[in-house]
């Protein structure tokens, strides 16, 4: 088996799959346009895929999965920083003051994911 995509429910996939695109720097499929009900935002490979398909329900309790993410160019605070200026809500923030610790977030459409300490800040 090859995890080729993770199916994400939505509201509107192009807009989601465009927020994605902009915290990621994946591109979009080359035939995904506005109004479409299933748009694939395209990882580098092996990692899979973001693939958004519509949904008629709204979003109305926390994530069974969500992604965990680690900064490879800024640290997770400079990165948290980012992620809101795209458009992206602080959820929970799990920061310690040893400088240890998360934050969980969401996108513009409530899914959560969380933001960890960078590969700086972990020494890799």
């Amino acid at each position: 088996m090859i995890l080729r995509h993770l199916t994400i429910d939505s509201a509107e996939p192009y807009e989601l799959a465009r927020f994605w695109s902009a915290v990621t720097g994946w591109p979009l499929g080359d035939d995904d346009k506005p109004g479409d009900d299933e748009v694939l935002i395209e990882a580098p490979a092996p990692v899979p895929g973001l693939l958004f398909i519509r949904v008629p329900e709204a979003k109305t309790v926390k994530n069974r999965l969500h992604i965990d993410w680690m900064p490879d160019e800024r640290t997770r605070d400079e990165e948290v920083d980012r992620l809101t200026t795209l458009g992206a809500k602080l959820f929970e923030d799990h920061r310690t003051p040893d400088g240890l610790g998360w934050v969980t977030m969401q996108d513009p459409e409530g899914n959560e994911f969380c933001v960890e300490r960078s590969t700086i800040e972990r020494g890799l």
